[in-house]
């Protein structure tokens, strides 16, 4: 009778420490759904306070800037810009519009800047008669300013 209450009574400790374990990771488990859950609901988003889902008003068309005689550059090596719109031109395997006015033939009639004489070399250093495959899509480099306001604060200085 004796080892029937002792064995009953190790199962007995042995369930009630089953269950502070099970109570204890259940425990757990609620704190970090909780803390989880309260750390969502405090994500800031760039916007602000602004709704996420909510749709924005499509901003107006600014205008491109004409500069006669060209922008200045911010920094050295930079590409010029373009002081123009070029949204007709096109720019395809068979068709350059900038060459129009900028190529070798045609710029001193067109009082236009000449192509950089660094595009008719190739990446091997060969100076070619035209200009180089790699310097063709002229807008990978150059393009037109719109007169906008800047979106954040910027401190920038170019070079002088």
């Amino acid at each position: 009778m004796g080892l029937l209450m002792n064995s009953q009574l190790t199962y007995r400790v042995m369930m009630e420490n089953e269950m502070k374990k099970t109570i204890l990771v259940m425990m757990v488990a609620l704190l970090t759904l909780f803390f989880t859950a309260s750390a969502m609901s405090e994500v800031m988003s760039l916007r602000g306070n602004d709704d996420l889902e909510a749709m924005a008003a499509t901003p107006a068309k600014k205008k491109v800037q004409s500069v006669k005689g060209g922008i200045a550059r911010s920094y050295k090596q930079q590409p010029p810009m373009v002081p123009h719109k070029i949204d007709k031109y096109k720019i395809n395997l068979k068709n350059n519009g900038c060459l129009k006015c900028h190529s070798e033939k045609t710029y001193k009639k067109e009082k236009a800047p000449k192509v950089g004489d660094s595009h008719y070399v190739t990446r091997d250093g060969k100076t070619l008669s035209t200009i180089s495959s790699r310097r063709y899509f002229c807008n990978q480099c150059h393009a037109p300013q719109m007169g906008a306001e800047p979106l954040v604060q910027n401190m920038f200085e170019g070079a002088k």
